[in-house]
């Protein structure tokens, strides 16, 4: 079964930093709560009437918000605020004075068209650090389209090489892949300037687009293309062009595995786990070069040997032999996995409001003395508005019955 989150009060390294979080869905929010795993006060600001659309983005769960939501957004405080009211503005900008990160993922200028620039920001407070997440940055031809995972997949070049060859481009995973991403590389510039800012005193703001983050874990397609003109293509399940056997493989009982022989030593394991040793000897595919040469026998040998055993039979033996190899594991296959649970990947956290137990993925990655800890799931819209205006900005409860009956938040 999962690990339940237990109470933990070892210092985190973040503890201290204070982070407001504007931003929508998925991208820059990740960069936030990935901050708050670590320990950061992570302030989720919202619009006062229906918030972050993420809430209502996947599975609904017994509270209402979505189970996407409750998992995403974990760690943080929900603060309403409407920033287009003037009053929202001045709370906003007074919040600002006393934050150390802002993440925000609005359409190029629109945080300018309010008032809310960079330059205006910087100057209420020059220690702070901005995460901007768009499309297409904040520069270039492109920086005033829409941007989705979706698209940025498609342009960053990956959604290309997803799929059968010469089958339609699927995307990869089916899932917003490019928004992790970029929420990822979002927070290592945010630590990375706040590190500068350590040294100098000084802040700075961290220009992340969605097609980037994509871009940049494309191998050697550029070199390749620059120094040959190779476009790679489709190539389904397997990876042809640098080793073989080198893809995903389906077994008697209906399952896959995937198997990588990316040397002529470990295609050797393969073979002995195959009990066909004499595949792997020099007159045979025992060179990467003959196999690539003749690759669709070497998987169609493989495909067989996989076809006549069950999923369990040929890892077994794979594992027996040191060969490269794993399930294709759906959401189910993870649940019952050992290493999941060994490694604690799972958190089972108890909703307060419904009571009902929700798991969620661990965080990453996991550090040895200062692990990061999953201390609530995604906050009701608002609800910690009244604290955060009294602790942090030291409003009576007066003035935020006035701005709640003028539904500023």
């Amino acid at each position: 079964m999962p690990i339940a989150s237990e109470p933990d009060r070892t210092p985190l390294p973040l503890a201290g930093i204070r982070v407001m979080d504007i931003a929508t869905v998925i991208a820059a929010p990740f960069c936030a709560t990935m901050l708050g795993e670590f320990g950061a006060d992570v302030l989720k600001i919202e619009h006062p009437i229906g918030g972050d659309a993420l809430r209502r983005f996947g599975t609904p769960s017994q509270r209402g918000d979505t189970y996407t939501w409750l998992s995403e957004s974990r760690n943080k405080r929900s603060v309403t605020l409407d920033l287009r009211q003037p009053d929202g503005v001045e709370l906003f900008k007074q919040l600002i004075a006393k934050t150390d990160v802002l993440c925000e993922n609005f359409r190029t200028g629109t945080l300018e068209k309010w008032g809310l620039g960079w330059d205006v920001l910087h100057e209420i407070n020059p220690r702070l650090i901005m995460l901007r997440v768009t499309g297409y940055g904040q520069t270039g031809p492109y920086k005033d389209r829409p941007g989705f995972a979706r698209v940025a997949h498609a342009v960053g070049g990956i959604a290309y090489l997803a799929g059968m060859p010469k089958g339609t481009p699927v995307t990869p995973g089916s899932t917003t892949l490019g928004d992790y991403m970029t929420g990822l590389y979002g927070c290592i510039g945010v630590l990375m300037a706040l590190r500068h800012r350590d040294l100098t005193g000084e802040g700075q703001y961290v220009d992340a687009a969605l097609y980037e983050s994509v871009f940049r874990c494309t191998e050697e397609l550029a070199p390749a293309f620059g120094m040959y003109g190779i476009v790679r293509e489709r190539l389904g399940s397997s990876h042809n062009d640098f080793a073989c056997p080198h893809g995903h493989f389906a077994t008697k009982d209906g399952k896959w595995v995937a198997i990588s022989c990316a040397t002529d030593k470990l295609f050797r394991r393969l073979a002995v786990a195959m009990g066909r040793a004499e595949l792997a000897s020099s007159s045979t595919y025992g060179e990467q070069k003959t196999r690539l040469e003749h690759r669709h026998d070497v998987n169609e040998i493989v495909r067989d040997w996989c076809g006549s055993l069950t999923r369990e039979e040929v890892l077994e033996r794979c594992y027996a032999t040191d060969t490269p190899a794993g399930p294709l594991n759906n959401i189910a296959d993870i649940f019952g996995d050992r290493q999941f649970h060994a490694r604690r990947n799972l958190v089972a956290m108890q909703e307060p409001k419904t009571g009902e137990s929700i798991i969620v993925p661990s965080p990453v990655p996991q550090l040895s003395e200062t692990p990061a800890r999953v201390r609530s799931l995604g906050p009701e819209l608002g609800q910690h508005t009244d604290e955060v205006l009294r602790e942090v900005l030291g409003i009576d409860e007066a003035e935020i019955a006035r701005l709640r009956q003028q539904r500023v938040i």
